[in-house]
């Protein structure tokens, strides 16, 4: 049996969306062969799915200091693996995966980053992110000097943070409406992509 996407309304087909809202669906379609369950669950309020995803693809799309793709990735697991939101830890785990090249890596990191093979800059981002996004903890002077000795910017400490608090929102909007993650996230940066 087929687990529902959503406890909420999904669109029937996708041609009976918004332009824009269709557009941004085939073209995620075109990259990575299918339209991601969190796409199709937030559709049936188009002005939140705007807003969501414009916000979304400032924080994980800009190009920060020194945050690599990999980095704002392991934060939306680490994250996410503490929200208990199976959802981004699949989703998100595997572009871990493929941006990193390591293949371990969300997996440890998704269960508990502090015994996971990291470097120091890693786990000092990791547990700001769980300070700022899980324990609603302020910017300390004492977590500026940690963080900028680690070698990160203003810039960078404004990215963790703001995508550790992303994703609690996101985490808990998935967990609301039941949405499984899709299969192919599963075997993502695991197996070869075929063409």
């Amino acid at each position: 049996m087929t687990q529902p996407i959503s406890r909420f309304p999904v669109p029937e087909s996708i041609h009976d969306l918004p332009d824009d809202i269709r557009d941004a669906m085939l073209a995620v379609q075109e990259k990575a062969g299918f339209v991601p369950n969190v796409f199709l669950m937030l559709a049936h309020r188009p002005a939140e799915f705007r807003a969501f995803f414009a916000y979304h693809d400032a924080l994980m799309e800009r190009e920060s200091d020194t945050l690599t793709q990999a980095e704002k990735e392991m934060i939306v697991v680490a994250t996410s693996g503490r929200n208990r939101c199976l959802y981004c830890v699949v989703a998100h785990g595997a572009l871990v995966r493929i941006y990193s090249q390591d293949p371990l890596l969300a997996d440890q990191v998704a269960v508990n980053h502090r015994v996971a093979d990291l470097s120091e800059r890693h786990r000092v981002m990791l547990d700001f992110a769980f300070h700022t996004g899980l324990e609603v903890g302020e910017l300390t002077d004492a977590w500026q000097t940690r963080l900028l000795e680690a070698g990160f910017t203003l810039d960078d400490i404004w990215d963790i943070g703001a995508i550790a608090a992303f994703f609690g929102m996101s985490n808990r909007l998935v967990t609301l409406a039941g949405t499984p993650p899709n299969e192919e996230f599963y075997l993502m940066g695991r197996v070869p992509r075929q063409k």
